[in-house]
């Protein structure tokens, strides 16, 4: 899919291919409100519509990424609501059926992320993002909603299952897959290693993307 994108705006990646093949496996979408987390440049806001979604909020900490997601959608007729800011700025709204997420989830020395690097970098153990998304996303869903999440296996996937379960939603893995690693991760990937992120002389991540399923979670209603 080509896609027009802003500098420094996260391009499209596995990652982002992975969480559209795990949202076609589905069932439909249609009339559901869905909410693209971390939006980049809109792809999976445009998959949503395409699967059916009766409206898609786009929520982004970076300008440049929500018009990028605007102009792409625009480019193709689907109308998008735009938010900017943290993906907890979407708890002021009615709550969503769908909730695609592809946040930052590489591990980094650095503690606090900047420039372009927002969008991959989540400090010392890729969790500064996925911590607070596990406990805040059963909170965005609706009675019946669902949502997807994609990262890699660094970040620590038994972590993300164990924290959603903790607040009372149904949490697995739907799909995976095994990539080579990107520039990001060669030029850290001695680093990673010494952290124990890695195997020594690992080349290969494995990414997965985990369902939630928010029925009977008991939690507070704010719809």
């Amino acid at each position: 899919m080509l896609v027009v994108r802003a500098p420094r705006v996260y391009r499209p990646q596995a990652d982002t291919w992975l969480l559209c093949r795990a949202l076609r496996e589905l069932s439909p979408v249609g009339g559901g409100r869905v909410l693209d987390v971390c939006a980049g440049t809109g792809v999976l806001s445009l998959a949503a519509a395409a699967a059916g979604a009766h409206s898609v909020t786009a929520v982004d900490l970076s300008w440049p990424a929500l018009m990028s997601t605007w102009l792409n959608c625009r480019l193709r007729g689907v109308t998008v609501q735009l938010l900017h800011g943290d993906f907890t700025a979407a708890l002021r709204l009615a709550r969503f059926d769908l909730v695609l997420a592809n946040p930052p989830y590489v591990p980094s020395a650095a503690h606090t992320a900047r420039g372009a690097a927002l969008a991959w970098d989540a400090g010392p153990d890729g969790r500064n993002v996925l911590d607070r998304l596990c406990a805040t996303l059963p909170d965005l869903l609706t009675e019946r909603g669902v949502g997807l999440i994609v990262h890699s296996v660094m970040s620590d996937t038994d972590r993300s299952l164990a924290q959603l379960r903790d607040r009372g939603v149904d949490a697995r893995v739907v799909t995976s897959d095994t990539i080579p690693f990107g520039p990001v991760l060669r030029s850290r990937a001695g680093w990673l290693a010494a952290q124990g992120h890695l195997a020594p002389g690992q080349r290969h991540e494995e990414l997965v993307v985990i369902r939630v399923d928010r029925t009977s979670c008991p939690v507070g209603d704010h719809s």
